[in-house]
């Protein structure tokens, strides 16, 4: 409203009016305003600073402001007139020192002795060897690579040329051996070595290819994407009875995140993809299963869960509210999410005394969490019992707390929209305080989905849809081997050497990789990984 002092008026009513209106026009420039600046500083956060939520050492000073009544609590205080122990430590001094070799490491001995001339005594007398010194150094060879010659001997009778036995062949020879790939050169150990490159140490295959050519070698990248699409075909069984595993158990994480795949029909080189993760699986038999869709909707997580009871943990995209509808799930929030939105409303507001206030209390939760997972003792229901028992005064005082701020923080904020999505996302939010199997969040789902992220930034894209569904089954094998302490070279080597013929699923079965024994994979010596 512009303001013309000829044209104000003389009653007074009116005047408080009009100044009523400016006010309000004056606050809403000044919400704009703030809102315009917190857009700037989160782009320069993100262009310049780090992305990392942890907080420095100053930051987690600051945060204890927050909840010093509680630490004053949690401390013994000495009685009136009673002299508070001092408890001093003994003083010990660790002598630095580099971390022994793995002892199972091939060693070649070199001697470095003095001369036979030398081993004599001024006295005349031989010198008697009293002990030694040994150092240690580590020495690395390139890549070994071996030719493996399958040689069929032939057979013949120079007699009779094979007439002599009815029906039977002339010649006889020994039947091919089974192969994973037949009529390609890629034996078990390179088909693994070239994919933990690719999915583990995310080198693309055009890297790969300049590796190999440094050794004399001619394997196109081509033929290194053909090979591995060939062998994901093969392994779909176990991809299969990796999914019937989650839908089994008793949480499922879900998340998602983009990645670009070209020539997908009736859709541009430039259009977004998702790679879809869920996380679940038996207690100490997690399984991670990556699935390429098109689509971000939400119906890619319900045909996934198709006949699933349990937990599902998500965060707050609104793909996942059906979910929760459907009977025998319950939909359980996710607590990261929540505290991010505070964080960045820390790193950005120039008074972030609310928002630090915010990320205090979810801190308490945290350390309820972690204090009662590090005691050992506890049995899963008396765990559960004694978190709700010490967490929830903190979620009601918490939540109390919102409703308060909520009116009193314009909503367009990055505070106001943090304070929004955590009271939008509450009931979800404490429902992991039903289930000793549950977390406060899904970041078990997001380490997951990191390798994948890592991957994306150095190979770019995927090819064609079908490259995208084959790297989505070896990233499965991978990650889940990596998960259940397997490692993922020496696990697809033996997958690959003794695959099972057919899609008998049972067959599969004792070929997962979180039902694997260590012992089964340890028949390659460690020489042969240099």
């Amino acid at each position: 409203m512009k303001l013309d002092l000829a044209a104000l008026p003389n009653d007074v009513v009116e005047l408080k009016e009009i100044v009523t209106q400016l006010r309000r026009e004056l606050n809403e420039e000044r919400v704009q305003a703030l809102k315009y600046f917190e857009e700037l500083q989160m782009l320069k956060r993100k262009l310049f600073l780090r992305s990392s939520e942890k907080l420095s050492e100053a930051e987690q000073k600051q945060l204890r402001l927050f909840n010093e009544a509680e630490q004053l609590e949690e401390q013994p205080q000495p009685a009136a007139g009673e002299a508070e122990p001092v408890e001093i430590k003994a003083h010990q001094r660790v002598r630095p020192g580099r971390k022994q070799l793995p002892a199972d490491l091939p060693r070649v001995e070199v001697v470095h002795d003095i001369p036979e001339s030398e081993k004599v005594c001024a006295c005349g007398q031989p010198l008697v060897r009293i002990g030694e010194e040994i150092s240690e150094k580590l020495d690395i060879i390139p890549a070994q690579v071996k030719v493996i010659r399958h040689v069929r001997p032939k057979y013949a009778c120079k007699s009779c040329e094979g007439s002599s036995e009815e029906g039977s062949p002339a010649v006889k020879i020994a039947p091919a051996p089974a192969q994973l790939l037949p009529k390609s050169l890629a034996t078990p150990g390179l088909l693994a070595w070239l994919i933990t490159s690719k999915f583990c140490d995310a080198l693309p295959y055009y890297r790969q290819e300049t590796i190999f050519e440094r050794l004399g070698i001619e394997i196109s990248r081509q033929d290194m994407a053909n090979w591995t699409i060939r062998a994901a075909r093969r392994l779909s069984p176990l991809l299969t009875l990796m999914r019937d595993e989650i839908r089994a158990g008793p949480v499922v994480n879900i998340d998602e995140t983009t990645v670009q795949v070209l020539d997908e029909p009736g859709r541009a080189n430039t259009t977004k993809s998702y790679m879809w993760v869920f996380v679940g699986g038996a207690p100490g038999r997690r399984v991670i299963v990556y699935q390429y869709h098109p689509s971000r909707a939400g119906a890619v997580a319900r045909d996934f869960l198709n006949g699933y009871r349990g937990f599902i943990q998500t965060d707050g995209y609104e793909g996942y509210s059906s979910l929760g509808e459907r009977e025998g799930i319950v939909h359980v929030g996710c607590w990261a999410h929540a505290r991010r939105k505070f964080f960045e409303a820390k790193s950005i507001s120039k008074k972030a005394g609310s928002a630090e206030e915010a990320l205090s209390r979810i801190g308490s939760l945290y350390r309820v969490e972690k204090s009662l997972r590090s005691e050992l003792k506890l049995g899963s229901e008396q765990f559960a019992a004694e978190r709700r028992r010490q967490a929830l005064p903190i979620l009601d005082s918490f939540h109390g707390w919102l409703e308060e701020r909520s009116v009193q923080v314009p909503p367009s904020t990055l505070l106001g929209k943090a304070i929004s999505y955590a009271i939008g996302e509450w009931p979800k939010l404490v429902r992991y305080l039903d289930s000793p199997e549950l977390t406060p969040d899904n970041n078990v789902c997001e380490n997951a989905i990191r390798p994948f992220v890592i991957g994306r930034k150095n190979w770019l894209f995927s090819g064609s849809p079908v490259g995208a569904y084959a790297s989505a089954a070896l990233y499965s094998l991978i990650e889940t081997a990596k998960a259940n302490d397997i490692e993922p070279y020496l696990y697809l080597r033996h997958v690959f050497s003794n695959l099972p013929e057919g899609d008998d699923l049972e067959s599969f079965r004792p070929f997962l990789p979180n039902s694997i024994k260590k012992e089964d994979l340890l028949s390659f010596d460690r020489v042969r990984l240099v």
